[in-house]
């Protein structure tokens, strides 16, 4: 090997200095011959002693390297063959060319040598097939692998990181969980009993928590009359997620066996470190819930993806006239204290939130604020173009509906935005009206989703309500009187409660008569309200097509689908999902079919034995325990008829369990 030190490049100095010596000594037997022979001899033997010493230098040195790079060599061959270290080279048919011998241990063979790369794993097919992956974990003979690809030479290299794993999972299975459970009824079933049944039922209910805390092994603190705190951790979560939360349907069972109807929120925070985090996110987790309606359970984690269980039953109506009007007062401070107020729905506008629309927008009137409804008129149904054309002939109000443009070009920092029949951002008309102010207010009677509204000022949800128009009805009657409603905005509010309730057949409470009441002394027209709801001879039809391709699935469920790419309505794809639950024998109805937008809708309707929220939110969308929908960017509807297929088997399966 030509390297710098076989060269000796310690001599070149030495020569040299013994050049110069021979020179001076020279030059000094001239001047002084006895001097000099003495001077030459000291020379000659300092100099006979270094290159002596550069010599033996040189020879222990070159001895040294020889033994270093023998040693080396054996180590490295030690540690390819003995070391914990599995090394695979491979062909180009993905074929095993050598195997050192940990890797025959690993795989309890003679020789590996012929064997098919992915009869060792077929996890190492997305490893050695995709060029932008050179690592990944795999499963061989029960033990995890670290696993490492050099695509050029077409060598694997296998780190055993069993323990490492096993390590992980503890460090994963042991992080601490908090769980807030709230008895949704509580202070309404005990309201009027005496001491006696009061302290039985508070019994009955610290017994199932804690029977479940302790056959689980969570701890349970009861807090308050209707609160409990759950401190458990991830691998009794998981367990607990597994069996689908039985506690919910245990509490609810057993309580109503006593005449006692309560059920049981729960909210949990998970996948934090921070206890101060868990505990807000637990919180968090139980406001969502209860915003859903209760008898469910939410966890929540730190990047806000949420997971829900649970819901198999309809909500009970608890909503106040108490906190109607505190929610009213709120409302009209905010609209006092604003420049202008714009209303807007959801995208394809219903009469449900065109007509509650229509009452914010009064709202501001009463309060001497302007008032504006954000419309997209190229996106309506012909129910809402009626609507809009009676609207044109008979009043003025046609000048306070503006287009998503118009909007934009007028709201100001101080402006009021007011969304209603939705919390979804992405549902609305128009999203980029949600950046141009921070006032923003929610009016909505679906249970609420994993999406909302970033930071609302006042959020109004009752998923207990009939519909929207409802809400804002009661929100009205506690606004100043100084302008009464007029005859078309009390009929586009009872239009859409007339809609969402199927003409008061379904989701329909006492406080929604009393809705359609005030709307009727208020001059609200039943005439014109079935004249706007009537349907064309061509839409019947077509309707009538989809109801002929329903199939009926797990016995009870009607699922019917458009024609190929053909475009429907939403509002026709719901009206469909709607006749199909009233058929003998339906108890979950879904339709499937393409929407202007370029999605494909799906629309689902229950009588409650299903929770078809459920089943849409596992597809994306949201909605009630009846009623629901999702628009999903699907290629076909038959992809989106299997998906749809899955996420019912998901449910189903989960509700029997």
């Amino acid at each position: 090997m030509d390297t710098l030190f076989r060269k000796r490049p310690v001599r070149y100095p030495l020569i040299i200095l013994s050049l110069l010596a021979v020179i001076s000594i020279v030059a000094i037997v001239m001047k002084s011959p006895i001097i000099g022979t003495i001077y030459g001899v000291v020379i000659i033997i300092v100099l006979a002693i270094a290159f002596k010493a550069e010599r033996e230098a040189y020879e222990q040195t070159e001895k040294h390297i020889e033994l270093l790079s023998y040693r080396l060599k054996e180590v490295g061959e030690e540690a390819l063959l003995e070391m914990p270290l599995g090394v695979l080279l491979i062909n180009d048919i993905q074929q095993v060319e050598w195997a050192n011998p940990f890797m025959k241990r690993v795989m309890q063979v003679e020789t590996l040598v012929g064997t098919d790369l992915f009869e060792i794993s077929e996890e190492l097919q997305a490893l050695v097939k995709h060029d932008d992956l050179n690592e990944t974990t795999v499963t061989i003979k029960d033990r995890q692998y670290q696993t490492l690809y050099k695509r050029n030479e077409k060598l694997l290299y296998f780190f055993d990181i069993t323990e490492q794993v096993e390590i992980e999972e503890l460090y994963y299975d042991d992080r601490t969980v908090i769980g807030i459970l709230f008895i949704d009824n509580y202070d309404d079933i005990t309201e009027n009993m005496d001491d006696q049944h009061k302290s039985q039922t508070n019994a009955l209910v610290t017994s199932l928590v804690n029977r479940w805390g302790n056959a689980h092994d969570i701890f349970i603190k009861r807090v308050s009359t209707d609160r409990f705190i759950a401190i458990m951790n991830e691998s009794i979560l998981q367990k607990l997620e597994k069996k689908k939360f039985a506690i919910l349907d245990d509490i609810r069972e057993e309580t109503a066996q006593q005449s006692l109807p309560l059920t049981l929120s729960i909210g949990i925070g998970a996948g934090s470190p921070s206890l101060t985090e868990l505990g807000e996110l637990a919180q968090s987790s139980l406001d969502l819930v209860l915003g859903r309606g209760g008898d469910q359970v939410a966890i929540k984690q730190p990047d806000g993806k949420v997971k829900f269980y649970g819901g198999k039953t309809n909500p009970v109506e608890k909503r106040t006239r108490v906190r109607a009007r505190v929610i009213s007062h709120a409302l009209r401070d905010l609209i006092q204290d604003s420049d202008q107020v714009f209303v807007m729905g959801h995208k394809m506008p219903d009469m449900d939130a065109i007509g509650a629309s229509i009452g914010v927008r009064k709202m501001a009137d009463m309060n001497n604020i302007n008032g504006y409804v954000v419309i997209d008129f190229d996106n309506i149904d012909n129910s809402i173009t009626r609507l809009m054309r009676v609207i044109k002939d008979k009043s003025d109000l046609f000048d306070k509906f503006l287009t998503p443009e118009q909007a934009r070009e007028r709201m100001t920092e101080k402006s009021l935005l007011v969304i209603v029949d939705t919390h979804k951002p992405s549902m609305t008309i128009d999203e980029r009206l949600l950046e141009l102010t921070d006032k923003v207010v929610v009016i909505d009677h679906h249970r609420r989703g994993e999406e909302f509204v970033t930071s609302p000022m006042l959020v109004y949800m009752e998923p207990y309500a009939s519909s929207t128009a409802e809400l804002v009805t009661e929100l009205l009657e506690y606004q100043p009187k100084n302008d009464k409603l007029t005859m078309l905005e009390a009929t586009s509010l009872l239009a859409g409660i007339i809609v969402d309730t199927k003409s008061f057949t379904l989701r329909t409470g006492a406080r929604t008569f009393e809705a359609a009441s005030y709307l009727r002394i208020n001059g609200a027209d039943t005439v014109l309200v079935q004249n706007l709801l009537k349907e064309d001879i061509d839409t019947y039809i077509m309707r009538s097509k989809i109801v002929e391709t329903s199939e009926i699935y797990h016995k009870t469920i009607a699922i019917a689908r458009g024609e190929g790419t053909k475009v429907y309505n939403s509002v026709l794809i719901a009206q469909t999902a709607d006749i199909l639950l009233s058929m003998q024998g339906i108890s979950a109805s879904f339709v499937v079919a393409h929407r202007a937008d370029g999605r494909i809708g799906v629309s689902a309707r229950s009588l409650g034995d299903i929770n078809v929220q459920l089943v849409m939110e596992e597809l994306g969308g949201g909605g009630h325990l009846t009623n629901a929908a999702c628009q999903l960017e699907a290629d076909t509807i038959d992809e989106t008829m299997e998906r749809l297929k899955v996420a019912i088997d998901h449910v189903i399966e989960g509700s029997s369990e």
